[in-house]
């Protein structure tokens, strides 16, 4: 289920929570300083203008803010960056290509995971180093998923998630 929408004109951290965001197809979310077909990541757009925009809407689950508070942060729909935060889906476990559907028409196909960086400190000093985790060796993020919108439409709070897996074999999720 969607638990909250969230969106922000200018570049930075935080994003206010809204009634609904408007996904665009091919864009991300219609007036987010991240909506675009090229890359408008600060530090990405410095290095090359024209690549395509891999990040157009950021997804993140509500279950990582119960997990950080037993860490003592406060965190909240929309702190974080993304643009709609879920509950009830694991979403670090989404392969490579899976679609997410949102509400009744808009639809984001999972390009990786986002990459926690330095602007979570200026939140709350350590929430990055919060955000990751090893297992197996391995290291975890944990600041959610990032997608392509494939089909737009209106997401508010309280719609529904419809998850499609792609084909066989299926791609663990890797930073983008």
């Amino acid at each position: 289920m969607v638990v909250a929408v969230s969106a922000k004109a200018k570049h930075g951290v935080d994003k206010p929570n809204q009634a609904v965001i408007r996904l665009l197809a091919g864009e991300g979310v219609e007036g987010d300083a991240h909506c675009g077909a090229t890359v408008k990541h600060r530090s990405r757009w410095r290095r090359d203008a024209t690549q395509p925009n891999l990040r157009q809407a950021h997804l993140l689950h509500a279950e990582l803010f119960e997990e950080l508070a037993a860490k003592g942060f406060a965190v909240t729909p929309g702190l974080m960056g993304e643009n709609v935060t879920t509950r009830g889906i694991d979403l670090l476990d989404l392969p490579t290509g899976a679609i997410v559907r949102l509400g009744r028409d808009a639809a984001v196909r999972i390009t990786g995971l986002r990459n926690p960086c330095y602007q979570l400190d200026e939140l709350q000093p350590g929430l990055m180093a919060a955000c990751l985790d090893k297992r197996g060796g391995e290291l975890v993020r944990k600041a959610g998923v990032m997608g392509v919108v494939l089909a737009g439409g209106e997401v508010r709070a309280g719609d529904p998630i419809v998850i499609e897996l792609p084909p066989e074999p299926r791609e663990p999720l890797k930073p983008v």
